[in-house]
């Protein structure tokens, strides 16, 4: 009820302004206490996914605090678990603005970030000031202008360096919006990276004591030969998760609308149907070998219950949080628990 009076205020602000204040009006209402009026009760309803205690299946995107700076204030809105990112070694400003659009006649946005992030000094930082210590998972990225050959180095020196704070990491090879970053979903491309992250993990593992599970970011716009592939490499290279999906280039369901030419990621939902298909495409290709967390157009309760049906043991929100609000991870939670209840 809170954000529903809030919507048309922010909705009011240019989007990445809306963004900032939203976070702002978090980190307020988590220092007076005032968190639970805006997310409302949570029910518990722990599971073990990837050697991970959850209290519930419903976590955060990455994308809404790509800098890991209000992990406390975001926890406190009742998610299971939270995902922050995407970091990449240095610090990048991103692509010039506007780069965010709402689509609000499809409940979707558009977003062309590129990646915009403090960089791994400032981003370990942050998290290591957090005090929340539930189930974090960081998500990683290359820098925009590191050469396509050395995009393995970015992703190892991120593994290494957020390892120690890391519940579980993320890499994420298919955001829309850095030039060449989707071709390491290609076989010969993604082989190598995995093989390269999967020795680092060992390494890793090795001198802090502790197995950090590793989970694959794939998009939509995937075909079945690639579906395949991605299935195959995660498998023989013991990743321990798949995220289904990311965001679109496809305008399926948004054709004529005001924005929806704009270049960058689609979100929202009008890719919820494709990703659910990619979703239990993957659940197929892996026959329950790997956990899924499915991701993509989830705007309710029965959207949320549809991806866990279609093979997703975990599920993430970031554009269904900006059209419904707080209120929908309880939303969500209840409704995987009906569902798994049956």
């Amino acid at each position: 009820m809170l954000y529903a009076l809030a919507r048309p205020l922010l909705f009011a602000l240019e989007p990445e302004a809306a963004h900032r204040a939203t976070l702002r009006i978090a980190e307020r209402a988590q220092h007076w206490g005032l968190l639970g009026l805006l997310a409302g009760r949570v029910p518990e309803t722990p599971l073990r996914v990837m050697g991970l205690e959850f209290p519930n299946p419903v976590g955060l995107a990455a994308g809404l605090d790509k800098d890991a700076a209000h992990i406390d204030a975001l926890a406190g809105l009742g998610f299971g678990f939270l995902e922050v990112g995407t970091v990449t070694p240095r610090p990048q400003p991103g692509n010039p603005r506007p780069r965010l659009f709402r689509l609000p006649q499809a409940r979707a946005l558009i977003n062309r970030f590129g990646f915009n992030n403090v960089g791994l000094d400032a981003f370990v930082a942050n998290v290591s000031r957090a005090r929340w210590r539930g189930v974090l998972g960081i998500n990683l990225g290359r820098n925009a202008d590191t050469p396509a050959e050395h995009a393995a180095d970015d992703y190892a020196l991120g593994l290494e360096r957020v390892y120690a704070a890391a519940s579980y990491v993320t890499i994420n090879v298919s955001s829309p919006n850095t030039k060449g970053l989707r071709a390491l979903q290609e076989r010969a491309q993604l082989d190598a990276l995995l093989a390269r992250l999967a020795a680092s993990r060992a390494r890793l593992a090795e001198r802090h004591g502790k197995r950090v599970p590793l989970v694959l970011k794939v998009a939509p716009d995937l075909d079945a030969a690639q579906i395949a592939d991605i299935a195959d490499a995660v498998r023989r290279h013991r990743f321990d998760g798949v995220i289904a999906t990311n965001t679109s280039i496809a305008r399926d369901g948004v054709e004529g609308l005001p924005q929806a030419s704009e270049t960058g990621g689609l979100s929202g939902a009008p890719i919820r149907a494709r990703a659910t298909q990619v979703l239990a495409a993957l659940a197929h290709a892996l026959a329950g070998e790997v956990p899924l967390i499915g991701a993509g157009g989830i705007l309710s309760g029965a959207d949320a219950a549809e991806k866990v049906a279609a093979g997703a043991s975990l599920v993430q929100l970031y554009t269904g949080l900006i059209y419904r609000g707080p209120a929908l991870v309880a939303e969500c939670v209840e409704a995987i628990d009906a569902r798994t209840r049956g």
